[in-house]
């Protein structure tokens, strides 16, 4: 029985974003900052956090500490309507945190995985898991952990779900191209340009999204500020991005994501999801916080009503 439009499964830490400064102190010194805010963070969950606010039925699936961080991301995603069950609590690590320095150069970032580190694909409960009609995972990291990718996936499409795939950074160096084997059994694959170019080894966006369109029938790039590129059943269409002011970038990536899998969720087209993608991660980058910004269903029209003679579909 599918009780959920939605289950995520994935990384959830404490985001401590710090504003107002340039450099960082040096041995003995201490600095006076403009702000420091706390945010939910992790891709997983500012995804999961953004396709709730418009409206999708999610679950998610992660492991959090069993302290007062975690039990703040817990609270928040009750806020927003996320089913929290599929949760465990770890008896070993507290929950990962993320401190985003925020001069005024370039974001750098001190992170402590915690709790993150302890999600396994193969242990996971693919019978509850399938409860969703549709999977979204994320935390991909080439050979230490594609066998368990693959199993999983295997395991997810036998039980009838869709599933879509955000890869990620991986922060090995290898970009072993084991990942096109992940593919095959993907429905909608996401990454940004570096990444498809990386795995790719290719520096055209054109080229790289074609190569792994032999793989996967549907791969959707992110170009950032210009927007976003797709290929399905071997249509290419690309859209350019909203200009707007970007405040804090931190998980626009994530509310792209949210943006275009409502649209594929809800049966639009390539064209109409790359919309919704392009303006929640738009959206997204004028708050700080990874998912401060992201936008309910009517704010998502609303800006949508305001920006409709902005774009040019290229094909």
């Amino acid at each position: 029985m599918r009780i959920y439009d939605a289950v995520v499964i994935g990384d959830a830490n404490i985001d401590l974003v710090v504003e107002g400064f340039s450099q960082v102190p040096q041995p003995g010194q201490e600095i006076f900052v403009d702000r420091m805010t706390m945010h939910v963070g992790g891709g997983a969950a500012l995804f999961a956090v953004s396709l709730a606010k418009l409206g999708i039925r999610v679950a998610f699936n992660g492991v959090l500490g069993d302290d007062n961080y975690g039990h703040y991301i817990r609270e928040r995603f009750e806020q927003y309507g996320i089913d929290t069950r599929m949760i465990r609590n770890s008896d070993i690590n507290n929950t990962g945190i993320s401190i985003a320095f925020n001069p005024e150069t370039d974001r750098s970032f001190i992170t402590y995985a915690g709790s993150n580190a302890e999600l396994r694909m193969d242990t996971l409960d693919f019978d509850e898991i399938a409860q969703g009609r549709h999977v979204h995972i994320t935390g991909y990291r080439g050979r230490r952990n594609h066998d368990q990718y693959v199993e999983m996936t295997k395991e997810l499409k036998e039980r009838g779900v869709s599933l879509s795939c955000d890869v990620g950074w991986d922060d090995s160096g290898e970009w072993d191209n084991s990942v096109f084997q992940l593919m095959q059994d993907i429905d909608v694959f996401l990454m940004n340009e570096t990444e498809a170019q990386h795995y790719t080894g290719m520096s055209n966006i054109e080229d790289c999204i074609r190569h792994m369109g032999k793989y996967c029938d549907h791969v959707v790039i992110k170009l950032g500020a210009e927007g976003a590129i797709a290929l399905k059943d071997d249509v290419l269409t690309r859209l350019p991005g909203y200009s707007v002011v970007a405040v804090d970038t931190t998980g626009a990536g994530d509310s792209f994501n949210a943006g275009y899998l409502f649209g594929f969720l809800n049966g639009m087209d390539v064209e109409t999801s790359l919309q919704y993608g392009n303006a929640c991660g738009a959206l997204s980058v004028g708050s700080l916080g990874g998912s401060t910004g992201t936008p309910d269903l009517e704010g998502l029209k609303a800006f949508l009503r305001e920006h409709e003679d902005e774009h040019e579909v290229r094909t």
